[in-house]
């Protein structure tokens, strides 16, 4: 009993001490290990906090993170042959940034994804901003180069230029397609020689033949089927077993060049092809104003054309009447030039248009402007081929020509467009006897303004009122206008609005002297030009600038203002505004002269 007693009562005297020192110990390690992991954790908030030179801190006034330029200072000093001069300046000036900006534009920096959180902003590819095409990147977004390293910010830098200038892809998956196609047919004549393998050349065999029928049918995304990822994803795979294969690189090499040979001979068709069914598109009468002209005729023809022929002949030939001539075989544009001129002429009973046409298209002419007045303007149409003229016999009907000019230079080319009279320009002192000044307005001008000034203008004994073109001179035309006979520096001149002093050409004789030049050199284009510039030598009086703004068939950068003080616009280029290829922000002020509601445009669906 007393054993027993004596154990229990020992147990009850030195059991509890000897717990309450092993719980001691436990609390002590515990209470270790926790002052180790504290310390280290307050050392890094301390520095966090600026324990030394203050990196972040508190905004005191709104009581938010704020990012201190002292941390910049640090910043330069560490890293200063890396940053421009004027990174400490531009970001002393700039206002405090949010500390969670500053952190996104570092992962950034290192190529890290930005977290995904909703207050920070996500600076992905969505929020760049794309103009005339190209993508503008944020301005917190950093650039990269190819390597994933940040662009080196210097002078002509093209990781810089590269992402400035980067164009948005379009139809992504079939520029794929073709490339994977590309591919596969490089190296399937490798694969096909391979011993065991016409399970795979099946396959690659299958994979080609399928990708060039979805291409032959498809030329942007949205002509793709459903299936094509699923299509895309199996020709990978194929391409990827194939290249797992040893083959010789020398195969390969030579299908590849074959290849690459067949694609640039076929870009290099299409781009010839390109240019010649642009040319055909911008020198053919568009089936629309064709038919136009056709309807007319019939018309013409069915009605009891006798009526049509008013007399008012003493305005065709009276000399104290504004006159304007026009050479098209354009109804349209004829009309939108008569259109535009009395639209904004103060007094329009005392002009009188000339319209001069070819036999195909007079009776159409003739139709057109008898069944549309132009409030009290007189119009007169002349078939150019029945006119009978003195020593002209079967004239043939030419527009007035233009001349494409390119110039190129080691640092760079330029392309200029001169509208220049063609040779029917030089009928006028005969065709229209009784007149002694005339104004020539071209098809594809738009007026803009009262023109009644032109017929009080002192040319000082000029000839031919023009604009100048200073953008070419004589003296960069001496390849085929020769060395000698002109002034080099003399700005060429364009038709177009021309004031035209036909009394002062008939006492010069300057026809003959066109013809003469003509004669001499030949019947080319080219001659043609060199004859018109040499026959009104020292005879042109320029025209202000604000009469006449010209290049808008083919220059894309004129500015508005420009556009809407010009008195007369000239669409000379291949774009003319009647043609679905013209410059759209032009075609405007075209087509506020057309009268839409003819019954014979909407026979020919016409809509400019």
């Amino acid at each position: 009993m007393k054993g027993g007693g004596g154990v229990g009562s020992g147990g009850s005297a030195y059991g509890f001490p000897a717990k309450r020192r092993w719980r001691g110990l436990v609390i002590g390690v515990l209470g270790l290990v926790i002052l180790s992991m504290l310390v280290p954790l307050v050392f890094l908030l301390g520095l966090y906090n600026g324990f030394h030179s203050p990196g972040y801190g508190f905004d005191s006034q709104n009581s938010e993170p704020g990012f201190q330029p002292s941390h910049v200072d640090e910043v330069i000093r560490k890293f200063g042959p890396t940053l421009p001069k004027d990174a400490f300046q531009k970001h002393a000036t700039e206002p405090k940034k949010d500390i969670k900006d500053f952190v996104h534009e570092s992962q950034e920096a290192k190529g890290l994804q930005p977290p995904k959180v909703d207050a920070l902003p996500t600076h992905t590819h969505e929020n760049i901003t794309k103009v005339g095409g190209r993508v503008q990147p944020d301005p917190h977004m950093t650039s990269m180069d190819e390597n994933g390293k940040p662009c080196e910010w210097k002078f002509g830098s093209y990781c810089i230029w590269q992402q400035e200038n980067r164009e948005v892809i379009k139809d992504t998956m079939v520029k794929k397609l073709k490339d994977q196609l590309f591919v596969a047919r490089a190296y399937y004549p490798s694969i096909a020689k391979l011993p065991d393998q016409s399970k795979l050349t099946q396959e690659m065999k299958q994979n080609i033949q399928e990708l060039e029928r979805v291409l032959s049918e498809s030329t942007t995304d949205l002509d793709l089927p459903l299936q094509i990822e699923k299509r895309s994803l199996k020709m990978e795979a194929t391409i990827t077993k194939a290249k797992s294969f040893p083959l010789e690189c020398s195969n390969v090499d030579k299908k590849f060049r074959q290849l690459f040979d067949m694609t640039e001979d076929e870009a290099d068709f299409h781009m010839k092809q390109s240019a010649f069914l642009f040319q055909l598109a911008v020198q053919t009468m568009p089936k629309s104003l064709h038919c136009l002209s056709m309807q007319l005729t019939v018309e013409y023809f069915r009605i009891d054309s006798a009526n049509l022929e008013l007399s008012q002949a003493e305005k065709y030939a009276d000399p104290t009447l504004n006159h304007y001539i026009i050479f098209s075989n354009n109804i349209l544009a004829s009309s939108v030039v008569i259109n535009s001129t009395v639209s904004h002429a103060k007094e329009s009973g005392n002009q009188v248009f000339h319209v001069l046409t070819d036999g195909q298209n007079y009776f159409a002419m003739k139709l057109w402007f008898s069944r549309n007045s132009y409030k009290e303007a007189t119009v007169e149409v002349l078939n150019v081929e029945h006119l009978k003229l003195d020593d002209h016999e079967n004239m043939t009907f030419v527009l007035p020509q233009e001349f494409r000019i390119s110039f190129h230079t080691l640092t760079h080319s330029r392309t200029e467009y001169i509208s220049m009279f063609s040779h029917l320009h030089y009928l006028l002192p005969e065709i229209f006897k009784s007149l002694d000044k005339v104004v020539v307005l071209e098809d594809d001008v738009v007026v803009q303004r009262d023109l009644s000034d032109l017929w009080s203008l002192d040319m000082g004994g000029k000839v031919n009122g023009a604009a100048q073109c200073c953008q070419v001179r004589f003296g960069e035309l001496k390849s085929f206008l020769g060395e000698n006979g002109y002034n080099q520096n003399d700005c060429t001149w364009m038709s177009g609005l021309n004031v035209i002093d036909l009394a002062k050409w008939r006492e010069l004789d300057l026809s003959q002297t066109f013809r003469s030049l003509v004669k001499e050199d030949g019947s080319t284009n080219a001659d043609v030009l060199r004859a018109s510039l040499l026959t009104f030598q020292g005879m042109i009086y320029p025209l202000h600038d604000s009469w006449s703004l010209y290049g808008l068939g083919h220059v894309y950068r004129h500015n508005v203002q420009d556009l809407k003080k010009a008195a007369t616009l000239h669409y000379n280029g291949y774009l003319k505004p009647w043609l679905e290829l013209g410059i759209p922000k032009y075609k405007a002020h075209w087509k506020k002269f057309l009268d839409r509601e003819d019954l014979f445009l909407s026979k020919c669906n016409i809509n400019p």
